[in-house]
């Protein structure tokens, strides 16, 4: 890629962003691929023009989560650290076929079910639960996607997001994100699962982006550009060996 085409891009990108900063809106035509090499978690810059929108949101959402806190499910199982039996280890740690690879193996396999089926049931409730949100494109919190009985793709992504963490999955894996498709400016919502933080399975909650739960690298003509929890905010750049590859 050249210099030229690079930043092109990268202004399609950052124009899409500031005229569509007060508002998001859904994608709503299927579309597929292209892969970078991207850093989904650096700072925002103080101007971010996502970031006010973001913060609002964050305020409202752990606001209506401390009212229902009594109704929500427990917390995530940590992961276990160091233990004295780690001493006592056996040599053969990297024998695919050794308990250890095989209790790794199973683990993933199953979470990775888990996470479709969260895919395969928002994609379907949302034929019956999609709610336009008319000219002003507000962020609604779960709370209210549930009360209203439906949303946009913003509200009914969070069913994912927290349908993920409800079921076991880490705070540090289980994000919010906007994207965005250079080629038309169009803005759209998902939820990113980082079982691999260079390449986080991606789950649309209606479908207008992908089905299933692919890889954000297969989905060429769509760009990640925010990542966000109720309480983090990250901005998502092209690492530097990416960058040096594209001159």
């Amino acid at each position: 890629m050249s210099v030229r085409s690079r930043w092109n891009r990268f202004g399609l990108v950052q124009t899409a962003a500031l005229l569509l900063g007060l508002g998001l809106g859904c994608a709503v035509v299927p579309d597929l691929p292209l892969a970078t090499r991207l850093d989904y978690f650096q700072m925002p810059r103080s101007d971010d023009v996502w970031s006010p929108k973001i913060e609002g949101w964050q305020r409202r959402e752990r606001f209506d989560a401390a009212l229902i806190e009594p109704l929500e499910s427990a917390p995530a199982v940590e992961s276990a650290g160091y233990s004295a039996a780690n001493e006592q280890l056996p040599d053969d740690q990297t024998d695919p076929e050794g308990l250890r690879a095989k209790y790794f193996r199973f683990r993933a396999e199953r979470k990775r079910d888990l996470a479709r089926q969260v895919a395969d049931w928002i994609q379907t409730e949302a034929k019956s639960h999609y709610r336009e949100d008319g000219p002003v494109d507000h962020w609604a919190t779960l709370e209210e996607t549930l009360a209203r009985g439906g949303d946009d793709c913003d509200g009914l992504e969070l069913l994912a997001f927290h349908a993920l963490r409800d079921l076991g999955f880490a705070e540090t894996e289980v994000y919010r994100a906007i994207v965005v498709r250079p080629s038309d400016g169009q803005h759209h919502m998902v939820t990113l699962w980082f079982e691999d933080p260079r390449d986080p399975w991606v789950i649309d909650p209606t479908g207008a982006m992908t089905l299933g739960m692919p890889h954000m690298s297969e989905l060429a003509d769509w760009t990640p550009i925010k990542v966000f929890s109720e309480r983090l905010e990250y901005t998502v750049r092209e690492t530097p060996d990416a960058l040096a590859h594209n001159p």
